[in-house]
């Protein structure tokens, strides 16, 4: 073996490409400024240079830690420094000289050993600590052509071929690993090759980047092992097991359905294996739980193999599969394709127990599922008390292509120690074909590997070649282990390749020919396992013929029983979910009002401090105001409400979370849940205070990261654990909401409907227009309703004992004007028998709006008070005239329906030009439309012109969404048509608003002034 030739003559590659960047790679010591430190970056350079030449260093920088020392000539300096004055370097350096210096005298054996030698050859192991995984081999295609790092090799410390079989003084340090063992002295030939046991073979790791020593130590006592990982007979039979299971999932589905698309993993069969030594060493450590997120590429074989789902069924999707038999209350939905869906499993373990695995289902917008599992997994860590989090883990696999360019995986990893978002880790697996659809790593990312991102959260990350079954096994195992221990996130990185193309109908030759060519004649996973285990003399070819005999008898069963299978009732609810109920099952609308004497108890709750916290005082002052309130009953404002439907929940057993951009004292410096003793800094927050011994986490209001998509993500995936929660969300603006609008679009609006999952997250979306500009203005209300799956042109069943109109609607869209209002539309959430998604336009200038204020008596379920009506106390859908008209009402002349804030000034108009001939009537329901209650008003105003008034341009807002349906109810009383709506509102724009105030003052004034003029409305038409 000859360490130097092989070294140098790699190292003389020049000019080829490192395939992530398409240019030469050069490494050279950079040295960077950190918090006063010197930080030490390497980088490649294209041909070795000659030893540096030493030369004076400042004395500012020998008093670094010895771990951090990377060049040849500080150490020089701080052996001179330390001889001159041992206490002017650091306690570490001293140890290391004097380990030196008292050594020597005891070690005559070692023939012109010099100190310096021995902390080359210290830089020379840790050169191979944080540049060996650019050794490993890693690619099984062997197609990448990477320059080792100069610092790997021997010759730049001055060691020689010579050198090889001399012994070298390395002591004994107080780190773990290699370095620990009790042999200070060891021959040269017999160092490297230890270390190119532990760095360079199929397995590379980067973890010198991590600044815990403690961690870093962990991991070197695993990775610089005397001996390598060696399995048994049984383990290895299992493994083998385990992949025949994977290969041959696969060949059959291709022999089967030869055109159909299925995103196979053909190239990467060992993640299966991998992905199921990782579980069962995660449950032989503890875990119970493990729910996982993934893309379409290798789906089915998880689906199959890893979750269990019934392989007659995913056979029966391929054939077009149906939909589940007719019975009562059965909800089908749309469905999706079969590489979407989700399932779960309690699957036994090698060791012998039981772990819960739940594939959450996502769409085909990569990473977009990361923060709903790492939400999902969060709610199952409080739902079963998990506050050490090893019982419920997040498992997210990722493409190569995705995790370098999706940012939701950059918000995703960065929710990962915030302490109202962490789950103790996540395990990432990233499938790495080295291609994304079509294109190159060098077109794909500007970082040498895929998973750099992930070194923002000194995440270790283990790169592994995928075609060698036990180093995938090992890693997988070995991240199962950080996880439990050091509860913080790990990457495994799999370098595989992708058999086929995109789909398997899909030509890859066109844009990677030369990969393409080497992949068709490479063998797979399975025959290089099967040869070296039948080399090992361990397992014989009968008993491998026997496995996949099995195997292929078991799919085939599978495939006929397929033929005849029919689905049953869809198992859609988890435990949490039992006893809800479908679109097509009638739920019975319930009351929202509380006891008035609970109101005043939790009202005196929320406002009473305690007696030596010192608020703010202008917060100290909001506070005497709410207790006030509660006190008169009189003048409750739209924090207090909101406040109180928090409380009363709680008191009534429910999980309430509040989550988003600044909420905790509110972008608008209004709710104030989170108050701050401006002496001591302590905080107190009111609401955790309702009960005697209540669960710290029971009530959770945090303040997020500045994300959309990541946050809203989390919180949609923390709704579906649990009905019995009220779990909001809320943006700084509505304007901001746009971030996340994957996730509005493929998992709010539609999942019901696609994947058969329920939730009832509330999105609290400020909308108003007063003059903040096109991008503090609007919500995007339009977009909202769009999407909104009620037809325009039929009335659905009205009677309230009958109605499942909002059942059978995909979500809810409401812009509310009473703080009681706001309180009822938070409880209906949960006081129903099923889940619906609740868009609120929220307010910004009404939370102070003298008008916009709620007597207590208006949140309580007494008869007779205000809020009750024949029905009892519940949200309205459509609050009427604030005059007392009657049922019949011919005289007045105009009906101004309206939505939101805009309902106050023109109010305001109305009373201060004292018109009498006009109704306003405030829409606060928008979808599901309420025909009923629409139709009630066109009978009680016979005779009035209908106005829809709005705020935003006519493009925007509600009325493209309005006109149809109010047409619709207009029709059905003979009331007229869509022509006979006239539009109040600004024009169309491509801006949501103005930037000017005095423009956006004007506007308002007109379209307010319009909708209550003396002469009919022109119609836009």
């Amino acid at each position: 073996m000859t360490w130097f030739r092989a070294i140098t003559s790699v190292a003389r590659v020049a000019g080829r490409r490192v395939p992530c960047q398409g240019r030469p790679y050069v490494s050279r010591a950079a040295v960077f400024p950190l918090q006063n430190r010197e930080f030490h970056a390497t980088v490649c350079k294209p041909k070795a240079q000659a030893a540096p030449v030493p030369r004076p260093v400042s004395l500012s920088r020998l008093s670094d830690s010895f771990l951090d020392g990377t060049s040849s000539v500080y150490l020089e300096e701080l052996q001179r420094a330390w001889e001159a004055d041992p206490e002017s370097v650091d306690e570490s350096w001293d140890n290391f000289f004097r380990n030196f210096v008292g050594q020597a005298a005891t070690s005559p054996g070692i023939s012109g050993q010099t100190i310096q030698e021995s902390m080359q050859l210290l830089l020379l192991v840790r050169a191979y600590q944080v540049n060996g995984h650019m050794k490993a081999k890693l690619d099984p295609l062997g197609l990448e052509e990477r320059q080792i790092p100069e610092d790997l090799n021997p010759e730049l410390y001055g060691f020689t071929e010579a050198d090889l079989d001399r012994e070298f003084f390395l002591g004994v340090w107080r780190m773990s690993g290699f370095l620990s063992e009790n042999r200070p002295v060891q021959k040269l030939r017999s160092i490297l090759a230890r270390l190119e046991q532990a760095y360079c073979g199929s397995i590379g790791y980067e973890y010198m980047h991590i600044a815990d020593r403690k961690k870093c130590n962990w991991l070197r006592e695993r990775i610089e092992t005397p001996i390598q990982t060696e399995y048994n007979r049984e383990r290895r039979k299992v493994m083998l097991d385990r992949l025949i299971w994977s290969t041959q999932f696969e060949n059959f589905l291709a022999t089967k359905w030869t055109t159909a698309k299925r995103f196979g993993l053909e190239g990467c069969e060992t993640l299966i294996p991998g992905m199921k030594e990782m579980f069962d060493r995660s449950a032989d450590l503890g875990v119970e739980n493990i729910v996982i997120g993934m893309p379409h590429r290798g789906r089915l074989n998880v689906l199959g193999n890893v979750v269990r789902k019934p392989l007659r069924q995913i056979f029966s999707e391929f054939s077009g599969g149906t939909k589940p038999s007719d019975e009562v209350g059965l909800y089908t939905g749309t469905g999706d394709v079969k590489y979407h869906l989700g399932t779960s499993y309690d699957r036994p373990t090698r060791g012998g127990k039981r772990i819960h695995l739940s594939l959450v289902a996502n769409p085909s917008h990569l990473e977009a599922v990361d923060p709903v599992v790492i939400g999902k997994t969060r709610a199952k860590q409080y739902y079963s008390n998990d506050e050490d989090r090893t019982k419920n883990v997040a498992i997210l696999l990722h493409g190569d292509g995705s995790f370098a360019g999706q940012g939701v995986v950059y918000e995703t990893l960065h929710l990962s120690a915030l302490p109202n978002y962490t789950t103790g880790g996540t395990i990432h697996i990233v499938v790495n074909n080295q291609v994304a659809f079509t294109t190159d790593p060098r077109s794909g990312r500007s970082s040498q590997y895929c998973t750099d991102v992930a070194k923002a959260l000194d995440a270790p990350i283990f790169h592994v070649n995928g075609d060698d079954l036990e180093a995938v096994v090992h890693v997988c195992e070995l991240a199962a282990e950080w996880r439990q221990t050091f509860h913080s996130d790990v990457v495994v990185d799999i370098v595989c390749y992708r058999r086929f193309g995109h789909n398997e109908i899909d030509e890859p030759s066109f844009t990677q020919p030369k990969m393409y060519q080497v992949i068709r004649n490479h063998p797979s996973a399975l025959e290089i396992y099967k040869s070296n285990i039948l080399k090992s003399g361990q397992l014989s070819q009968e008993e491998i013929d026997a496995i996949q005999k099995k195997v292929n008898t078991i799919l085939n069963e599978e495939f006929e029983a397929s033929k005849d299978y029919v689905p049953q009732r869809r198992d859609w609810l988890s435990a949490y979910w039992t006893g809800f109920k479908s679109p097509e099952q009638l739920s019975r609308i319930r009351n929202t009002g509380v006891k008035p004497e609970i109101l005043k108890n939790v009202g005196k709750a929320i406002t009473t401090l305690p007696e030596n916290f010192k608020p703010h005082k202008a917060v100290k002052r909001i506070y005497d105001q709410r207790a006030q309130m509660i006190e008169t009953g009189e003048g409750i404002d739209w924090a207090l409400g909101e406040a109180l439907a928090f409380a009363t929940l709680l008191v009534e057993g429910n999980h309430v979370r509040l989550s988003g951009q600044d909420v905790e004292r509110g972008t608008f410096s209004h709710r104030h849940s989170v108050l701050h003793d401006q002496a001591t800094g302590e905080q107190y927050c009111p609401l955790d205070h309702i009960m005697i011994n209540q669960n710290e986490e029971m009530f959770t209001v945090s303040n997020s990261s500045l994300s959309e998509f990541g946050v809203l993500g989390f919180e949609l995936g923390y709704s579906m654990e649990n009905p019995n929660s009220l779990v909001l969300w809320e943006a700084q603006f509505g304007d901001f909401a746009n971030g996340a609008q994957v996730i509005f679009d493929q998992f709010l609006s539609s999942g019901e409907s696609k994947w058969l999952r329920q939730t009832g997250l509330v999105v609290l979306l400020p909308h108003g227009y007063d003059g903040q500009g096109p991008e503090h203005s609007s919500a995007k209300l339009e977009r909202f309703l769009q999407m909104s799956d009620d037809n325009p042109f039929v009335i659905p069943e009205m009677e309230s004992t009958l109605r499942k109109q909002i059942q059978e609607c995909n979500w809810q869209v409401v812009n509310v004007t009473t703080p009681a209002n706001y309180f009822h539309v938070l409880r209906r959430q949960i006081h129903r028998d099923f889940r619906k998604p609740l868009i609120v336009m929220s307010p910004k200038n009404l939370l102070r709006h003298k008008d916009c204020k709620s007597n207590l008596s208006e949140f309580d379920d007494v008869q007779g008070h205000p809020g009750f009506d024949k029905q009892g106390t519940r949200f309205k859908r459509l609050i009427k005239d604030r005059n007392d008209h009657s049922d019949h009402e011919p005289s007045i002349r105009r009906l101004v329906l309206c939505s939101g804030k805009v309902y106050y000034e023109l109010d305001e108009l109305r009373q201060g030009s004292s018109i009498g001939d006009v109704a306003i009537c405030r829409v606060e329901q928008l979808c599901p439309f309420p025909y009923d209650l629409i139709q009630r008003e066109l009978k009680r105003y016979p005779n009035a012109e209908i106005v829809w008034c709005q705020e935003e341009p006519m493009n925007m807002g509600a009325y493209s969404y309005i006109a149809p349906r109010l047409s619709t109810a207009m029709k059905a009383l003979g009331r007229g048509n869509v022509d006979d709506i006239n539009y109040v509102g600004r024009a169309p724009s491509a801006a949501t608003a103005t930037g000017f105030y005095s423009m956006h003052g004007k506007e308002q004034n007109e379209l307010v002034t319009k909708a209550l003029q003396p002469e009919p409305i022109v119609n836009p038409h």
